[in-house]
């Protein structure tokens, strides 16, 4: 919020310096985030007369003026404005003076020929918004020539941009910043209450009709007749615009101000439009939520249409408003308005936020309603509205409405127990220079009186420390309902600065949870193998089997989570495929989610998406890339579990429509299911415009780090390495199809027990001379012993073992 220091200075007394009251506000928690010193934008800039215009003998947009500025010499001063005349008042910037809107410092200079001795300004040149194509003309009569331009045009301001923290509803408001400054720096405070408002008759033809009294608890309709359209006084305006808001006319400048003094939103209607679009005289002005398909043109210009969160004013049941966030086109006040129904009620803040988030529009009123405005100056701040627009808009008040089902006034202020014991406990002790202290009863009791706070002494507890019973103000119900939440004004207000830093006496090293560290590990070792370690968006589209929608998504595209990561990877493959960055490899690590019949669930997975060329240098493969086969890819996937020290199994799996069922395969530890990896299915590539060869997986990454937190893991045992040399001995056989390599392995390990250290394929060929059905296998088989080197006698009958194995289990045709 801007907030005007001119316009604060009247409601509380500033004894600081802008710098000071802002290095104050910051540290109490409401973020200066700029001091915009309007001073320096007009310095040197002074008020003067035009006495003569001329045209310029050199050029014909140009003109040449007599300018008295009070010093007893008359200035030549060469301007381009068109609205340039003799007898009128302007904003002359003198020789030296430097406009830093423009950057330009004014010097004696010569316009085609013609020696000009200043500038005549423009508000735009000052740094003020403006619809006036020229220079700025001062309306007011006799005023003194030579006399600061900036009181006339609210550049004698300094504009202090401040942020509230969301609990702090009351500070967006320029009373409630008042108090707040005054709490911080002993000011005292000038907040006039506006008098009781007269209503010349209390029967017309206004009624109030409430459907939902919890959305809407109070309501305050006004009718104002004979109300005068016009341009709002000088002072209101340099107000609004040092505030952010564009003057518009008297009466939506009124509601604008009231909101900004009172952090009370209000609303003008047109009467007349009104009762038009009723179709009727008898107008009866109703708050209830929208039924769905209905639509509404808000002042905007924008037809929305509506859903039946959003809250709305009708009028005999037509809406005209957006309740709590914007008004209707088609009753909005204009320049012909001459009756109005003005506005004033709260609103429910969670009916709000919904509203204003369904319409997808935010406001400065939506603003304050969905952190809460206070109930208890509704009033207050309706009275001072209805004064300003008599007294600016010539306005009659003919009939006022009220719809009040706010709980009794006795309720607004609520009372909390405090323990000084307890607000030293939690605060700790405060710096007193060479010494420490703790927090005193004055303290405490000089702090929350200044907020606002009646505090009553209730005796001592049982520690014989002093309690309080503190009765919290209307204005700060909403943030202060417990005793921690005093405890924390007590220590903003008293300066988190002056409380001790303390440390532990005894420092320790840190160090990693091991899950953390086994999770480093595996990122390390996906990035050696040419991944690329991606991050997704949790939230996706609707429609996936066993997913969660959210009840109230941000938008359609993110409102419902992830049930797999696969899904993820691939649209990132197209998606830089279609971007011309080339195929993808990369992994990532995330939470994915899934609705079953005991309720939601949720884990953590690691997946990963392969498709580009691992290699380096085009120039050996003639510039074309080089697929890979599925080996390939299931390689990288066995290179980082060898590095683990993970044994894993591949078994063939169908499960995934997205795969390729015969190029699939479910991965298994220890007869606990792991993941799944495999060649995306052809269908889906095309539908997609990927490569032939795209494999994913996707590993529940609990049963993987379950796995690498055992014992054996983590402290791998040593095993001597063998002296002796090895004896190799090659095996080839016929086998069914059907028979998966993994398992064939298991029998010859199994068969070769002890003196066999490694069995590996080496040789695959399916086609003539094979029998249909099956195909040719051959496996190397390395055998060796620790102590001694084998003999032929040794290692055959072990060979043997292994070849009848083979027969006795699958039935194989051996050919060696």
């Amino acid at each position: 919020m801007r907030i005007s220091l001119n316009w604060l200075r009247e409601l509380v007394e500033i004894k600081l310096s802008p710098e000071e009251l802002a290095e104050t506000l910051t540290m109490a928690g409401f973020e200066v985030e700029e001091i915009e010193d309007r001073r320096t934008w007009a310095n040197g800039v002074v008020i003067g007369k035009v006495l003569e215009r001329q045209p310029h003998p050199n050029a014909d947009k140009l003109s040449v003026c007599q300018v008295d500025i009070g010093t007893g010499e008359t200035l030549n001063i060469v301007c381009g404005a068109a609205n340039v005349k003799a007898d009128i008042y302007v904003p002359v910037a003198t020789t030296g003076t430097y406009l830093p809107k423009i950057d330009l410092k004014i010097k004696p200079a010569k316009l085609r020929g013609v020696p000009s001795q200043g500038m005549i300004c423009s508000l735009k040149e000052l740094g003020l918004p403006t619809d006036v194509d020229g220079i700025h003309i001062f309306t007011q009569e006799n005023l003194p020539l030579g006399s600061d331009v900036r009181p006339l045009l609210g550049l004698d301001d300094v504009i202090l941009d401040l942020t509230a923290t969301a609990n702090r509803a009351d500070a967006l408001s320029m009373v409630g910043v008042a108090r707040e400054v005054a709490a911080l720096t002993g000011g005292k405070l000038s907040i006039s209450e506006p008098d009781e408002v007269s209503i010349s008759k209390n029967a017309g033809n206004l009624a109030l009709k409430i459907a939902d009294t919890q959305a809407c608890p109070a309501y305050i309709g006004t009718v104002i007749e004979q109300v005068k359209i016009a341009a709002s006084p000088e002072w209101l305006q340099q107000r609004l615009r040092a505030a952010g808001v564009r003057p518009i006319s008297n009466v939506v400048d009124i509601t604008n101000y009231v909101l900004l003094e009172w952090g009370q939103p209000l609303h003008a209607f047109d009467c007349d439009r009104l009762q038009s679009l009723a179709s009727s005289e008898n107008l009866s002005i109703g708050v209830r939520f929208a039924t769905a398909g209905e639509s509404l043109k808000t002042i905007d210009g924008q037809t929305r249409t509506l859903s039946t969160q959003n809250l709305l004013i009708t009028a005999n049941e037509k809406p005209v408003a957006l309740a709590g966030v914007m008004g209707g086109e088609e009753t909005e006040v204009h320049e012909g308005t001459q009756r109005l129904v003005l506005e004033a009620a709260l609103f429910d803040s969670v009916a709000i936020r919904r509203s204003s988030r369904s319409a997808g529009l935010r406001s400065e009123a939506s603003g304050r309603y969905e952190r809460g405005v206070n109930r208890a100056e509704l009033e207050i701040a309706n009275r001072r509205a209805l004064s300003l627009i008599s007294e600016l808009a010539s306005g009659i008040l003919v009939q006022q409405e009220i719809a009040d089902t706010r709980p009794d006034k006795s309720t607004w202020s609520h009372s909390i127990a405090l323990r000084l014991d307890r607000v030293n406990q939690i605060l700790g002790p405060i710096d007193l220079g060479e010494d420490t202290g703790e927090l005193q009863e004055q303290d405490v009791e000089r702090i929350l009186t200044a907020l606002g706070c009646q505090l009553t002494p209730s005796g001592e507890d049982s520690t014989h420390q002093r309690t309080w019973s503190v009765s919290v103000p209307p204005y700060r119900y909403r943030d202060l309902e417990r005793e921690i939440d005093l405890i924390e004004e007590i220590a903003r207000l008293y300066g988190y600065n002056k409380f001790c830093d303390t440390l532990p006496e005894k420092a320790e090293a840190g160090y990693l949870p091991l899950d953390e560290e086994l999770i480093r590990n595996l990122r390390a070792f996906l990035r050696a193998e040419g991944l690329t370690e991606l991050i997704h968006y949790s939230l996706v589209k609707p429609g996936e089997d066993r997913g969660i929608v959210l009840t109230n998504p941000l938008f359609v595209e993110y409102s419902a989570l992830r049930t797999d990561l696969i899904s993820g990877l691939i649209d990132a493959f197209q998606y830089n495929l279609e971007q011309g960055n080339g195929a993808l490899n990369g992994f990532e690590i995330g939470q994915i989610f899934w609705r079953e019949e005991d309720g939601l669930q949720e884990t953590e997975a690691l997946a990963g998406i392969v498709g580009g060329d691992r290699t380096l240098g085009r120039w050996a493969k003639s510039g074309r890339e080089q697929l890979l086969t599925w080996f390939e890819a299931k390689g990288i996937l066995e290179s980082v579990f060898r590095q683990l020290g993970l044994e894993i199994e591949f078994q063939p799996d169908r499960r995934d429509d997205r795969l390729h069922p015969g190029r699939t395969a479910s991965l298994w530890i220890q007869g606990n299911r792991l993941g799944i990896f495999g060649q995306l299915h052809p269908q889906l590539r095309r539908e997609k415009g990927l490569p032939d060869s795209v494999y994913v997986f996707q590993l529940d990454l609990d049963v993987l780090l379950d796995s690498l937190g055992e014992d054996e893991i983590l402290v791998p045992t040593f095993g001597s390495y063998s002296t002796y040399p090895a004896s190799d001995r090659d095996i080839a056989f016929f086998a069914p199809v059907k028979i998966s390599v993994a398992e064939i392995q298991k029998v010859i390990t199994k068969a070769g027990k002890d003196l066999l250290e490694s069995v590996e394929l080496f040789d695959e060929y399916r086609g003539e001379n094979v029998p249909e059905g099956q195909r040719s296998l051959a496996f190397r088989l390395v055998y060796r012993a620790s102590d001694r080197t084998l003999t032929e006698a040794e290692v055959e009958p072990v060979h043997n073992k292994v070849r009848e194995a083979l027969v006795e289990k699958f039935g194989v045709n051996l050919r060696s």
